[in-house]
């Protein structure tokens, strides 16, 4: 297998929901075109940001296919984790029919599954999806468990693991998935504001929550940074970093759907156990995102 390369822009798409809270499809369309006429190069859908723990399984597909229709020349990645080895496996392989340009599975979550747990997990997703490019997610805060570069090493191995996104905001460990990286394989940054940290030391990309409102900003930012152009990356990051931080001030995508309504692109609704962004975070929203429309 060839794997499908991963790199530049990749944004973690929000999933907006109507005022009764069923998902709102035509606000995901707009949504997703905005994006990709951003430049983004690569779409993931039904990630963390896509609130995915809370999307029931009859509402999967269509959010895959309306992303697959939208997204023009970017690639599209479905995120299929789940803590449950059979119920990966089962998305992994609907996300491959359904035209899919790859997977991004999260490492299980609750179970605590040791190294050779995480390998045959990985190996049963490959396995039920033969050919799928598969994106391993460390995001240790919100699973409990930290993928250690050992064990990521052992993942290398299967030929369908072609990247790793990587969340687990320790610049060490990014430093050293990137020395030890395989030929072949991607790392992906997987935190907007260490994203020029990653990309300085060997990351190819990153998957970003600020590209949902602002790809074209982001996009010059990776693109700057792979290019090399170090004082413009530096600049443009310190433009863009308030703006990164509010994003994060509570659980995302709490603020970023607050962000996305003020923009015009979709309602601020999320499932419960999320709400709705306070009045605090709105504030300091609005206040980061007046420079950035200001120089826009």
């Amino acid at each position: 297998m060839t794997p499908i390369p991963f790199s530049g822009l990749l944004v973690a798409l929000a999933t907006p929901f109507t005022t009764d809270n069923e998902v709102d499809l035509p606000a995901f369309r707009r949504l997703v075109r905005h994006v990709a006429a951003g430049g983004a190069d690569g779409l993931v859908v039904l990630g963390s940001t896509g609130e995915a723990a809370t999307i029931l399984e009859a509402e999967r597909d269509a959010l895959i296919v309306a992303c697959l229709e939208e997204a023009g020349r970017a690639k599209v990645v479905v995120g299929t984790g789940s803590n449950a080895t059979h119920q990966a496996a089962t998305w992994t392989k609907r996300a491959q029919e359904l035209g899919a340009a790859g997977a991004l599975v999260v490492t299980p979550y609750y179970n605590k599954p040791t190294p050779a747990g995480l390998v045959a997990h990985y190996a049963a997703c490959a396995e039920a999806a033969p050919g799928l490019p598969l994106i391993v997610y460390n995001v240790p805060g919100r699973t409990g468990q930290n993928l250690a570069p050992s064990t990521l090493t052992q993942l290398w191995e299967n030929p369908h693991v072609v990247a790793v996104k990587e969340s687990s905001g320790n610049l060490g460990q990014i430093g050293e998935i990137a020395r030890t990286l395989p030929t072949g394989k991607a790392l992906l940054a997987g935190d907007d504001n260490l994203a020029l940290a990653s990309l300085s030391v060997g990351a190819c990309g990153l998957v970003s929550v600020l590209g949902n409102g602002w790809p074209r900003e982001t996009k010059r930012l990776v693109d700057l940074a792979l290019a090399g152009q170090r004082t413009e990356a530096a600049a443009l990051n310190a433009r863009l970093l308030p703006l990164m931080d509010a994003l994060f001030l509570e659980s995302n995508p709490i603020p970023l759907k607050a962000a996305l309504q003020q923009l015009g692109i979709c309602g601020d609704g999320l499932r419960l156990p999320l709400v709705p962004a306070s009045e605090a975070t709105r504030r300091r929203l609005a206040e980061a995102m007046l420079p950035i429309a200001e120089v826009a």
